[in-house]
């Protein structure tokens, strides 16, 4: 297990949509031991493992006192309800903005055993779950911003790096 170093935009690895993981091997359970402990860090609610340079399909989430992962993640159900507060990443270094995301989010998976696993929940769990699936698709919360606000984002990023 080990604390690993968040990559930030504009590396490539956050554009690059994730693998599958077809074996459950020592590599992914690092990967998970990894994920698990990078997350358990003040202010951190979820971390994709694009975030720490894995190109595989898994994520870890720190959420209302309950840390947990699950591995090949899919977005199975949204609501048409939607929350509009802001959001910010780990990988946009002190970038905060309003970001549109349905109120109740479930995300199917498996665990490191191969079972299948469910993760829903709503409000900041819902964000998040939308939030890290976006990450291993390649997309960052900016994706979703207004063309005009993402410009303004990408600008204000630009004189922090």
């Amino acid at each position: 297990m080990a604390m690993r170093e968040i990559r930030v935009v504009p590396d490539p690895v956050l554009r690059t949509a994730c693998d599958e993981i077809t074996t459950i091997d020592d590599r992914v359970r690092g990967l998970v031991a990894d994920l698990l402990e990078t997350v358990d860090a003040e202010g951190r609610a979820g971390l994709a493992a694009n975030q720490i340079g894995v190109n595989l399909r898994a994520f870890s989430w720190n959420v209302d006192d309950e840390i947990g992962y699950v591995l090949n993640p899919r977005i199975v159900d949204l609501s048409e309800e939607v929350q509009d507060g802001d959001e910010g990443c780990l990988s946009v270094p002190g970038l905060f903005y309003a970001t549109e995301r349905a109120w109740y989010a479930r995300v199917e998976g498996i665990d490191l055993e191969g079972e299948p696993v469910v993760v829903e929940g709503t409000d900041l769990m819902a964000r998040c779950l939308q939030h890290e699936c976006d990450h291993l698709d390649g997309k960052l919360y900016l994706d979703r911003l207004e063309r005009g606000i993402r410009k303004k984002a990408m600008r204000e990023l630009r004189e922090r790096l």
